[in-house]
């Protein structure tokens, strides 16, 4: 039996990010939780003819019941961004969020691939990595940062200039997922050398700000729900691809902690330098989660300017998250 938590299932990612996994024929029992409304979307879901079968749970009393013995955990609980709000506005509110569903996760759970889109990423995966650190089941193969987003955003952005399609590119996006930390390696990208140097910063910018652009087009509805159910969707059922049927060959950008792979991430640091400890990097995935980190490549001049910017912002990002547990309660 193979068993996904969506954790935060009845929101505005939640919902079309179950819809999405319902889909799949890998999954056999898609677990709903959340603090409202999740029995009528479980139900919904329930009556859609695929494979898995659907509960829906509500309220931390339930959480234990729907978390336990899962093979993934996906996290998009949280709440979203509204027009001003920058991704560390809504740290203190997620991080809390985030920090219960890692306890939650630790205690019933321990060996799940767990997923976190709960912004900000760069600070709420280094919570769950404290997290399980405390409760002794610690293993950075299994801790990912959903940044797929932005290579979604990345191969359309991107095939508008070129013309290609949008489908078919493949648009490495490196750092973190935020705003300057989001580094997208455009000079390995076939069809991107006839773009000119102010194309080339006017796209960067929409890459790393597209969230934005969606915050500000909803005027206080919303933030990036729809893109970002296929995005997690998509690499939700990537890990199961990799780890539940055996497929090899599977590799996307995600924020992992590069001790997942230490060999693999000599030749990271060596670019970002050894005090970064985690960084959106592509990964290739296995059965255990991270089965290797693979090389950046080569950098431009300009890309190599973005990662200067962004390792400032990834460190404050990094040590915030995991601050927030290291230097708080035990539990």
């Amino acid at each position: 039996m193979v068993k996904v938590t969506v954790c935060g299932a009845a929101g505005g990612i939640g919902q079309p990010l179950s819809l999405l996994l319902k889909q799949s024929e890998l999954i056999t029992h898609l677990s709903l939780f959340d603090i409202v409304n999740t029995p009528g979307v479980a139900a919904d879901l329930s009556h859609i003819n695929t494979k898995s079968k659907v509960t829906g749970y509500v309220g931390t009393a339930q959480l234990e019941e729907a978390i336990k013995d899962s093979a993934v955990v996906v996290i998009p609980a949280g709440v979203p961004r509204k027009p001003g709000m920058t991704r560390d506005d809504l740290f203190n509110i997620n991080g809390g969020i985030v920090r219960d569903l890692a306890i939650a996760a630790a205690k019933f759970s321990p060996k799940a691939f767990i997923c976190v889109i709960s912004n900000p990423v760069n600070s709420t995966v280094p919570i769950v990595t404290e997290v399980f650190k405390q409760f002794g089941v610690y293993d950075p193969r299994k801790i990912f940062g959903v940044t797929t987003l932005d290579i979604v955003r990345a191969s359309t952005f991107v095939s508008e200039l070129i013309g290609a399609e949008a489908s078919q590119l493949q648009v490495p996006v490196v750092g973190g997922h935020s705003g300057v930390t989001i580094i997208p390696l455009l000079s390995q990208v076939v069809g991107t050398s006839a773009l000119s140097e102010d194309q080339i910063a006017k796209v960067t910018h929409r890459i790393q700000f597209g969230g934005d652009e969606v915050v500000q087009a909803k005027n206080g509805a919303g933030s990036a729900t729809l893109s970002m159910a296929f995005a997690g969707a998509r690499f939700t059922l990537n890990i199961l691809e990799a780890a539940i049927r055996g497929t090899s060959g599977v590799v996307e950008c995600t924020y992992v902690h590069l001790d997942a792979d230490k060999e693999g991430a000599k030749a990271i640091k060596s670019v970002v330098g050894d005090d970064i400890e985690y960084f959106s990097v592509p990964v290739e995935l296995g059965i255990n989660g991270v089965q290797k980190i693979k090389p950046l490549g080569n950098l431009s001049e300009y890309e190599q300017k973005l990662l200067s910017e962004a390792t400032a912002e990834l460190k404050g990002n990094i040590v915030k998250g995991a601050s927030f547990i290291t230097e708080g309660s035990k539990f």
